[in-house]
């Protein structure tokens, strides 16, 4: 069914603007397209009063990878730090040998149960990196994959090149020669093989330095391709600064910014991306700065930042009462987070809200009040997903 009309639920169409919700409404969908909405009655499937939201979009995943890091969690718990795991061999690069030795298809075969989870809770784009392979032929295998979910299930993939995600043992002391022969020579073979719609990095003490991304940045603007960042998650090193100089979509993690980076990021329409899986994951203790980000008028971003050793999560519920219990954002903050805000982290104007024009990615929740999406722990209360026009 192609052409249809949604009737008799509560729409919360999200984005800067709209209605925080429609009593009573109803969305026309054709081709895939949202073409009509309103309030009142109209002739249609009858959704019972239930909540209509934008599906969900996780902007910031490592959902590709080989292996886990189950051990590492141990080691957290008897003590040892993010840095110090990652100084001895652990951390990214543990992820990077299991990451090589696993076959495009098995990185496909191995993220499907992740996606899976994301897309039983709505989700209907997800960002996927590349970075635990550190080749240019590993990296690329890394994207091949990511963009063989979208062959293989109903959903958005948006593809990032984070080559620059750490220095791997063979480059050992030659971070410079790294960026140059991986990270902006694999660039330039994943923009010609069509593999890339971003470029990202980790600006960090353990990893690269705002000069190094600097050089990395340029050759995605030679590219056309926009830029974000993993910026100020362990220390303030002017990653924020930098991504909003360049115009960038997104500065992610930002538990080190400040109201200064807050403003700069705002000026430049530079989303903050929170992560609060990782941060509880890590049992962090410096928050973001959210008041300063919503004094500066800061779009703030939600995602789970699936990865295997930071952050093993593939909920977006759980992502949203995370952000409310732990950084005390709004539940309609939280919710614009996961939709237009996510989507703007994205370079995406065709989702996120509801609103004639755009894609009907919709969700459909058994809920009374949008605040229970982040309200309840553990509980999906998913009625109907919709990708595309699509019910699935």
């Amino acid at each position: 069914m192609t052409d249809f009309t949604l009737t008799n639920a509560t729409l919360i169409p999200c984005g800067p603007g709209a209605p925080r919700r429609i009593a009573r409404g109803w969305l026309r969908i054709v081709a895939g397209r949202i073409v009509a909405m309103g309030e009142g009655e109209a002739d249609g499937e009858d959704l019972g009063g239930r909540v209509v939201t934008p599906a969900p979009i996780d902007c910031h995943t490592h959902l590709v990878h080989g292996g886990n890091r189950a051990r590492e969690f141990e080691m957290r718990l008897e003590g040892a730090s993010y840095e110090e795991i990652a100084r001895a061999g652990g951390g990214i690069l543990s992820t990077v040998t299991a990451t090589r030795a696993a076959t495009e298809a098995e990185l496909l075969a191995s993220a499907l149960p992740r996606l899976d989870t994301l897309l039983a809770e709505g989700v209907a784009t997800v960002e996927v990196k590349s970075g635990y392979g550190l080749t240019i032929a590993d990296e690329l295998k890394m994207l091949r994959a990511a963009r063989a979910l979208a062959a293989v299930r109903p959903v958005r993939i948006v593809t990032s090149w984070l080559a620059a995600h750490a220095l791997p043992p063979e480059y050992a002391g030659r971070a410079d020669a790294y960026i140059e022969e991986v990270a902006i020579a694999g660039l330039r073979a994943a923009h010609a093989e069509g593999l890339v719609d971003a470029v990202d990095g980790f600006c960090e003490g353990i990893a690269f330095s705002p000069a190094q991304m600097a050089r990395l940045f340029d050759v995605a603007a030679e590219l056309g391709l926009p830029v974000k960042l993993h910026a100020e998650q362990l220390s303030h090193l002017g990653g924020c600064q930098l991504v909003a100089a360049r115009g960038g979509l997104s500065a992610d993690h930002v538990e080190h910014a400040t109201a200064a980076d807050a403003r700069a990021m705002a000026a430049a329409g530079t989303v903050a991306t929170l992560l609060p899986g990782a941060f509880y994951t890590l049992r962090e203790t410096q928050m973001p700065p959210i008041a300063a980000f919503r004094d500066a008028g800061c779009a703030m971003a939600l995602a789970t930042d699936c990865n295997p050793g930071t952050a093993p999560l593939t909920s977006i519920l759980l992502t949203l009462n995370m952000a409310s219990t732990l950084f005390r954002l709004t539940p309609e903050e939280g919710l614009h987070g996961i939709t237009c805000h996510a989507a703007r982290a994205l370079g995406l104007s065709d989702c996120g809200r509801l609103a004639p024009g755009l894609r009907a990615d919709l969700a459909v929740w058994d809920i009374e009040d949008p605040a229970e999406l982040a309200y309840r722990i553990g509980f999906n209360p998913l009625h109907a997903r919709y990708f595309e026009g699509r019910k699935c």
